[in-house]
């Protein structure tokens, strides 16, 4: 099965037209951009965005597009389910849009805010990676060849009205520090 999935991965690496001269764990990359902790906000809470996400309709291309500057950019793609009826989804995209949160994932990530309508559409782009969105907002965050790294607390910010900007960003940290 290992195989399979790498064979997989290595055919969509030459699909995009990538040079591939050795097989290397991810970890070893050596222009890999590094997991960054977060930074120390002096913010204590965001506004909220009044509509996070766009229209479901362009949620697959710009996944697509997503991983494709990810491999390109050799960061992790954090993709963010939600809709623009969710308080909490609101207010992670208010935290999200901090300058200097901002700065921080634009850093680390390729970000792409998903639309899942009333959680009935979108849904097959996280189960791609192992989740089941049954609450939102849920965050994944993935590597540019496809592994989930957080898919056991994909949902832990579904409270992101509760918690704060520094919170947000640490928890995020310490799932990008697993890939």
């Amino acid at each position: 099965m290992k195989a399979f999935f790498m064979r997989r991965s290595l055919l969509a690496a030459a699909g995009l037209g990538l040079a591939l001269t050795a097989t290397l764990p991810a970890h070893a990359a050596s222009t890999e951009v590094p997991a960054i902790p977060a930074p120390q906000l002096t913010e204590t809470s965001a506004p909220p965005v009044a509509t996070p996400y766009p229209d479901t309709t362009v949620a697959h291309d710009q996944v697509a597009q997503a991983f494709a500057l990810a491999q390109k950019t050799h960061r992790k793609v954090l993709l963010d389910f939600g809709g623009n009826w969710c308080p909490d989804c609101k207010m992670l995209s208010g935290i999200f849009a901090l300058p200097d949160a901002a700065r921080w994932l634009d850093s680390q990530f390729v970000v792409v805010p998903v639309n899942v309508g009333r959680i009935n559409t979108n849904l097959e782009l996280a189960t791609r990676y192992g989740v089941t969105i049954k609450a939102v907002p849920t965050v994944i965050i993935v590597t540019p060849e496809g592994h989930a790294l957080n898919g056991d607390g994909s949902t832990a910010l579904g409270n992101a009205r509760s918690m704060s900007p520094q919170a947000v960003l640490d928890l995020i940290s310490s799932w990008n520090k697993r890939g």
